[in-house]
């Protein structure tokens, strides 16, 4: 007994004498500074695909973008399930609110659903797009849509000023050049055809090709993700229990996650080109040019870079 008592005493004094040595472990230590470089309002459906509540929470959790406004717009109406039916938007809604107050990140963020009927009426999300796009601000926005343009149209056509005052980055539409049916285009094509062929928004495009490439494999998730926190295991939750129409393979597509890496990381490791815009036609193929409007389209996206960053952002929220 008294040669352990000894042992621990020694070697406690040694923990000791190192911490004495090397003050700033005991403190803590410095981090890398970051301050925020945009300003990001962040619209999505979020009752359909869980992929947009991983974006979210990640846009939220980046300290490198501020999130004033969240937005929900509907399901397309072909594949919504019989209990979302008319109430899409505001369950999205309501879905937001609770991971944003779950993340519990002591700031007020705004949250607006938007139509119900995938009409471009001026609900409280496009006015609440438009105040925050009117703000004067010197730190710059972007909208990142996951979803339908619904609520960026419906702002468009309440304040045709805000095309100058934000950068829209979008997941949706089909490849470069021919298009082709894709479900966030196909969901309201009347919007997207407001906000690409009748305004002048500056616009990034994520387009299916694209998007696609970000897949995490189900072992992932299950091992990595959902092992983090309490919040962690609620947003692999999400994912438990698929429509009874999607067949799983060893992956969930995170198609959403894209537009943070854009906002909060970088654009530089993925490539992209500077294309002129095109109309849409009814079936979602693109059509003749649009003289003097162009559009970023990204081809390659880098997935590890996201995927990593979002990790280590949930075990750095963890530790808080």
């Amino acid at each position: 007994m008294m040669a352990s008592r000894r042992l621990f005493l020694g070697s406690a004094g040694i923990g000791l004498a190192w911490l004495h040595a090397f003050p700033a472990l005991s403190r803590g230590f410095k981090t890398i500074p970051q301050k925020p470089s945009a300003r990001v309002i962040v619209d999505n459906d979020f009752a359909g695909d869980p992929d947009g509540l991983v974006a979210l929470a990640h846009q939220l959790l980046s300290p490198k973008t501020v999130v004033p406004l969240i937005t929900s717009s509907a399901l397309n109406p072909k594949f919504i399930e019989a209990h979302l039916k008319g109430n899409s938007a505001v369950k999205g809604q309501d879905i937001a609110r609770e991971l944003v107050r779950r993340l519990a990140l002591n700031t007020k963020i705004a949250v607006e659903a938007g139509s119900e009927t995938l009409t471009l009426e001026p609900t409280a999300a496009a006015r609440a797009i438009v105040t925050e796009a009117m703000r004067d601000d010197p730190v710059p926005l972007f909208v990142t849509c996951g979803g339908p343009l619904t609520n960026v149209a419906a702002a468009r056509m309440l304040e045709p000023a805000i095309a100058g005052r934000f950068t829209l980055i979008w997941i949706g539409g089909g490849a470069y050049p021919a298009g082709g049916w894709e479900y966030n285009l196909a969901t309201d094509t009347e919007a997207a055809r407001v906000v690409i062929e009748a305004s002048a928004v500056p616009m990034w495009q994520i387009p299916q090709p694209a998007y696609r490439q970000l897949q995490y494999s189900v072992a992932e998730m299950t091992a990595d993700m959902r092992s983090i926190s309490p919040f962690s295991r609620w947003l692999y939750d999400r994912f438990t229990a698929p429509p009874d129409f999607v067949e799983l393979g060893g992956t969930w597509p995170m198609g959403d996650s894209p537009m943070v890496l854009l906002t909060a990381l970088t654009a530089e490791s993925s490539h992209y080109s500077d294309r002129p815009a095109r109309r849409i036609n009814p079936d979602g193929s693109y059509g003749a040019e649009i003289p003097d409007r162009t559009v970023r389209v990204f081809d390659q996206i880098d997935t590890r870079l996201v995927m990593g960053d979002f990790l280590a952002q949930l075990r750095l929220h963890a530790r808080k």
